[in-house]
């Protein structure tokens, strides 16, 4: 509803906690309203029920009459519908026998469609016609009632005979001749024309159409059209008793439904005398039962608001407190919001030191300007939720605050994003979180992966291109800029020749395997460089779930399905308060008057009640776990420093290259080979000297001997770096020199003691093992070491432990 709200006026509305806290204070008001309405309601109730029994009566008494008439005009409709029974059983025959004669009908005019003018004018033309032609032609005359005329006798002389053919020539020169025939009246046919041809002619062997087609092909047509009129005459002369058998029997059903109009005329005035009576019992009885309704709705909703104030008021301090906080949130949006664009704009390539540092810089600008931010920011605060994260964390992103950032980055980067995975730690993840939404895995160098990315883009399958170098393929472009166009209610991208709709559930990751890669500012225009680079406290945490798995895999099993059922918890309980936020927003009218609104509020309560007595539990549970998980994390802490003496080894060498599934493979076969001890302090020093052994052996194995030492260096200013035994200014002193500022105090003895040594030996007093030391801040005990030997007397004041 908001939704289409905003895409109508362009102005956004939130349906948020306080909204629900108000409605619930508004219960408690309306109970004592309903309980007054139920009051005035009873009198007026009484009232309608005497007005309903008065009306009663004088429709029972109106009612009998109705029913009278109505028996009256029930007997009338019983006689009249047997009338017209017998009228339309008469009128069923007289068609059926109709029925055989228009077939017969059709022959005759189908024998007269085959003449043509041609034929008539070869028969008028015969001199000495044959005698079927003759006798065909004399029928003809009959049937138009043409007498014929006296010719003499050429058998006989002086005798005179009876004969046709003039007639019929006359005839046959009629121009309408044809169409006389067609128009032949067939249905009054005088008997006497029909008895003539049925004595005469019909009986003659030769007046058949076989025979007659020998002399003339029109004359063949006549004789079909004679035989077919002496058919159809028979059935019409069958009919016309029934016809006016059936014309009496309609005119008695017309006479008798007159009568039965009329009473029924006179039934209808006293139905609606009766209807308007019962009307006006409907409304009072409709008037009885609202006041009725509205008694047991007022009952209903006090009941309902009892209900969901019992219900629902245990949840007003958690919504309370959500209110507040989301209040706070929206009062610090400005300044929150812009400093997490900030984020994914600027500061995804760069490591969690030089984000902090810009950040509390922005911050700081933020407080400055006066643009309300958090007092306490994080992006996953801002831009992530609980459900989401706990959701990435299942899928195997590293928990760590540096590894959420990177998610929350590329979900909501306004580009896709190229990620730096040196551990493959991205891709992993990647493939697990994608899996089910049938994710594509392409390489560069695969032969058809333009054609697999056509495809994904199709039909909004996400794609993984990893192992990228330092360039990438201009095919790519249109994608990686979103050159998307719309044609139609669609939108396409062109990818060189062939033009895809564009799905918009498509999702495009690259990865890149390069520790420390160099792509040129058109990439970086193209894509959102994310740094990926697994962190140490990534590392330690991943190593922790390792070393715990493996000593107490119970309790990592737990662990593990407790973040399961966390994240399902969160989002089971996000949903129950959508719903029950939907459900108050989407109700029309009072709540109390709707049943589905008030059970779905009740059965949320009762589901919401579940859901946060198994996070209590599962909390409980979770610090029981956890408090023994501490117990390994020193282990887990100093594995995951020693992993970083080997990630810049490739500085020395390039060959010196070493995966993390190689490190943590050496970290499971410590654990598997280190002392056993029930003391777990002492398993911890067993686990981490076995560690320190096997490490150092297996990256010696692969180093050129020149570079054994410098290892060996590396290791052991890792470790003591580790636990504080030497600070990181002691290590860049000692690598460096420090930084040369001008020195107050000048040397004492410059014709053995380079000024540069000179500076250094006073940069040491700065350091907290060399400072208030009496000796060591004379100039003369200074004047008195020996040419060579004042490094070694740094080294012995510092006692520096190497072992």
């Amino acid at each position: 509803m908001s939704d289409r709200f905003f895409s109508i006026t362009g102005r956004k509305t939130y349906i948020t906690s306080a909204s629900y806290l108000d409605l619930i204070r508004a219960y408690t008001d309306l109970v004592s309203i309903m309980q007054k309405d139920l009051e005035e309601l009873q009198p007026q109730l009484k009232k309608a029920a005497l007005q309903t029994q008065a009306m009663l009566k004088v429709i029972e008494h109106e009612t009998i009459e109705v029913e009278k008439t109505s028996e009256r005009v029930r007997e009338d409709e019983k006689v009249a519908n047997a009338q017209a029974a017998a009228a339309t059983a008469l009128k069923t025959e007289c068609e059926n026998d109709l029925a055989i004669a228009i077939p017969i009908l059709e022959d005759a005019l189908t024998a007269l469609n085959t003449l043509k003018p041609a034929d008539i004018t070869l028969v008028k033309a015969m001199k000495n016609p044959p005698d079927p032609v003759k006798m065909v032609m004399a029928a003809v005359c009959v049937m138009k009632d043409i007498k014929p005329e006296k010719i003499p006798d050429p058998n006989r002389p002086g005798e005179k005979i009876m004969d046709y053919w003039g007639p019929s020539k006359r005839l046959l020169g009629e121009m309408t001749f044809l169409q006389q025939l067609k128009d032949y009246d067939k249905d009054n046919i005088p008997a006497s024309v029909m008895n003539t041809i049925r004595k005469v002619y019909l009986p003659n062997k030769d007046f058949k159409p076989s025979i007659v087609a020998k002399a003339s092909s029109a004359a063949e047509g006549l004789c079909k059209w004679i035989i077919a009129l002496d058919k159809y005459d028979i059935v019409v002369k069958e009919v016309a008793p029934k016809k006016a058998k059936l014309l009496t029997a309609e005119e008695e059903f017309a006479k008798t439904m007159a009568i039965l109009e009329a009473k029924r005329a006179q039934l209808k005035i006293l139905e609606d005398k009766l209807a308007k009576l019962n009307a006006d019992l409907a409304a009072e009885q409709a008037k009885k039962q609202r006041l009725e309704d509205e008694v047991a709705l007022c009952s209903s909703k006090l009941e309902k608001a009892k209900k969901i104030i019992g219900s629902l008021g245990g949840e007003k301090d958690r919504w309370y407190n959500a209110a507040e906080g989301l209040q706070q949130f929206y009062n610090c949006i400005p300044g929150d919001i812009l400093v997490s664009c900030g984020i994914i704009a600027y500061l995804a390539p760069f490591t969690t030191a030089y984000r902090h540092e810009l950040v509390n810089k922005w911050r700081d600008l933020c407080i400055k300007l006066k643009i309300p931010s958090s007092p306490v920011y994080t992006l996953a605060t801002v831009l992530g939720s609980d459900i989401k994260i706990q959701t990435w964390s299942i899928y195997g992103l590293p928990r760590d605050a540096f590894s959420v950032d990177n998610a929350i980055i590329l979900a909501n980067s306004m580009r896709w994003s190229l990620l730096v995975d040196p551990q493959g730690q991205a891709n992993k993840w990647i493939k697990s979180m994608e899996k089910e939404n049938d994710l594509e895995v392409i390489k560069l160098s695969d032969d058809t992966y333009m054609k697999r990315m056509e495809s994904c883009i199709e039909y909004g399958k996400p794609i993984l291109l990893e192992n990228i170098a330092e360039d990438l393929d201009p095919p790519l472009d249109p994608i990686l800029l979103k050159e998307i166009f719309k044609q139609g209610n669609a939108e396409y991208i062109s990818l060189g020749e062939n033009v895809i709709e564009y799905n918009r559930k498509f999702r495009f990751y690259i990865t890149t395997k390069l520790r420390n890669p160099h792509y040129l500012p058109e990439v970086f225009n193209k894509v959102t460089l994310i740094n990926f680079a697994l962190t140490m406290d990534g590392l330690a945490d991943q190593l922790l779930g390792i070393v715990v798995a493996k000593e107490r895999p119970d309790l990592e099993q737990k662990m593990q399905t407790l973040i399961v059922e966390g994240a399902n918890n969160r989002k089971a309980l996000k949903e129950v308060e959508d719903s029950i936020l939907e459900t108050l927003s989407s109700v029309k009218g009072n709540i109390l008057e709707d049943e589905t609104a008030v059970n779905i509020l009740d059965s949320s309560k009762t589901l919401s009640k579940d859901i946060i007595q198994k996070q209590e539990a599962a909390k409980e549970t979770q610090v029981i776990i956890e408090k023994c998980r501490l117990d390994y994390t020193p282990f887990s802490d100093h594995s995951s420093c020693l992993y970083y003496t080997i990630t810049d080894l490739p500085n020395v060498d390039p060959m010196y290259q070493y995966s993390l599934v190689w490190f943590i493979n050496i970290f499971i076969n410590s654990i598997e080979t280190a002392s056993v001890s029930p003391d777990i302090t002492k398993r911890i020093g067993y686990l981490k000297e076995t560690f320190n052994y096997s490490l150092y052996l297996n990256v010696c194995r692969s180093l050129f001997n020149k570079d054994k030492t410098l290892y060996s260096f590396i290791l052991c200013t890792t470790l003591m770096t580790s636990v504080n035994k030497l600070q990181k200014s002691e290590l860049d002193f000692l690598m460096t020199g420090g930084i040369g500022l001008e020195n107050p105090v000048p040397n004492p003895a410059p014709d053995w003691l380079s000024d540069k040594s000179w500076d250094e030996l006073c940069r040491v007093e700065e350091f907290t093992d060399f400072k208030g030391n009496p000796h060591f801040g004379e100039v003369n005990y200074r004047l008195t070491c020996l040419k060579g030997s004042c490094l070694e007397l740094v080294v012995v004041k510092r006692k520096i432990n190497l072992d």
